[in-house]
């Protein structure tokens, strides 16, 4: 996201916000639905043994994905304190062609009124790739994991792992922050972190486009494949010349099969 030109008004209020005390707004928190971190090691397998059984999982489950076609219904606001003072709402239909290509169409969108940014192509790959993470083996090769863990996230017994990239590659985005694991189906159940890296150009035109943290929740489809179903963000974005609150939440519905 970055910053836009508000009026000197406007810039004055959120600096003015942006000295208020953090607890005083719902900021994304990673903890939260999660018990107690159990930090001893996996009782029946090594922690490499369950990065590579969930890879091959994930690998089957982003395949099935691309046969299935579902709602995402996207909402970002802006705020000031607890009023919202602008928002983005755009809902569509997602389907794939049969070389696995994405196709949006769009059911609802709603004029725009955010409030001192605007969203760039960051934000949406975000939105289509980011916040719905699924990291097959192939992935898996970019990125350190460091297992951490045992948790219960919402009743389900999960392996809990902090990942980011192994390299940078100039511009390719990656995520870091931490990733939960199915104990029993081996899928990925919830995703924390960020996208990155942020873009901060400085000099003559400087200006920065800036990613928030989201937490992202899995639900099972048919049976089998944990399906990406809602993320939430809830962050304070630091730019040079402001600090901007942003609230996003994106939910994914109505899975059907759609072909073999």
């Amino acid at each position: 996201m970055k910053l836009t030109n508000v009026p000197s008004r406007s810039i004055l209020l959120l600096l003015c916000v942006s000295v208020l005390p953090t607890g005083l707004w719902g900021q994304t928190s990673c903890d939260e639905g999660s018990g107690a971190l159990d930090s001893s090691p996996p009782k029946t397998m090594s922690a490499e043994a369950v990065i590579q059984k969930f890879g091959a999982e994930e690998t089957v489950t982003k395949e099935a994905r691309l046969h299935y076609t579902y709602t995402q219904d996207v909402l970002i606001q802006t705020l000031s304190g607890k009023a919202v003072t602008g928002e983005f709402h755009e809902a569509s239909t997602v389907s794939y062609d049969e070389k696995g290509k994405r196709l949006d169409q769009v059911t609802f969108a709603a004029q725009p009124t955010l409030q001192g940014i605007q969203l760039t192509a960051d934000d949406m790959e975000d939105i289509r790739t980011f916040m719905p993470l699924m990291l097959t083996s192939e992935d898996l090769r970019q990125y350190n994991l460091t297992y951490t863990g045992q948790r219960h996230v919402n009743d389900l017994d999960t392996y809990e792992f902090h990942i980011e990239p192994k390299k940078k590659e100039k511009d390719k985005r990656y995520f870091k922050g931490q990733i939960w694991v199915d104990a029993q189906d081996f899928q990925i159940v919830k995703v924390c972190g960020k996208s990155g890296p942020d873009r901060i150009r400085t000099g003559k035109h400087q200006h920065s486009d800036l990613r928030p943290t989201f937490v992202t929740y899995r639900q099972q489809v048919d049976g089998r494949y944990w399906f990406p179903a809602y993320t939430r963000s809830d962050d304070t974005l630091q730019f040079k010349a402001a600090a901007v609150h942003v609230r996003e939440i994106v939910k994914y519905s109505g899975y059907k099969r759609s072909g073999p």
